[in-house]
Formats: structure tokens, C-alpha cells, sequence
């Protein structure tokens, strides 16, 4: 089963970082960054700026992993990271993420 995980960084940069960082130790098969606006709630002050969003895409085996290795390596004091197993994906995509981790990957 495929899963995703979500999470805005300062830039694009330190998105990168992460995302190396979660291929070279096997938690995900691939990180899609992109440009965000963000509106949010920090300290009791609404706040606005520009991130960069990543979506992650590993296997719902290694979710909870990836998950925690994120928010350790996170440059955020308080990182928003949101995991979620899929309901459906393509059969070739479920087939790679599903390998990511194992032996010969």
C-alpha cells in the first residue's frame, strides 16, 4: 500500500536536504517540491508567507518511520508533517513504493 507525507519548509533548499536524507536511508521512494503561500498560526499571531511544500511518497510499511525520521531532521522548532496511507494508486506506482527498504533496492 502507498502512503504520502506533507510538510512545508523555509525553502526549497532545506526540502531537498529532508528528502535526501529520507532516500539515502530507504524511508521514501521520491519528494515532489513546490512553491507555497502559507497563512497560519504561530505563537498567537496569524502569519503569512512564501515555503516550499513537499510531498513524499513511500510505502504505508514505512510510513510511521518516515514520519518520525522527518520530524528529527526537520529545521522547523514545530514542523506541521502530515502522513496518510493511500486508498488507491496505480499498480505500477504501489508496486515501487512497495519495494522501497527491502533487500536488492
Amino acid at each position: 500500500m502507498t502512503a504520502l507525507i506533507w510538510s512545508p519548509f523555509a525553502n526549497k533548499e532545506q526540502a531537498g536536504d529532508a528528502a535526501t536524507t529520507l532516500l539515502r536511508e530507504n524511508l521514501i521512494g521520491c519528494a515532489n517540491m513546490m512553491p507555497i503561500d502559507s497563512v497560519f498560526q504561530w505563537q498567537g499571531e496569524i502569519e503569512q508567507g512564501q515555503e516550499c511544500g513537499a510531498l513524499f511518497k513511500t510505502s504505508a510499511d514505512l510510513l510511521d518511520q518516515a514520519v518520525c525520521r522527518l520530524e528529527e531532521i526537520h529545521p522547523y522548532e514545530t514542523p506541521a508533517i502530515a502522513g496518510w496511507k493511500c486508498d488507491s494508486a496505480a499498480a505500477a506506482t504501489a508496486a515501487w513504493l512497495g519495494s522501497i527498504g527491502q533487500p536488492g533496492e
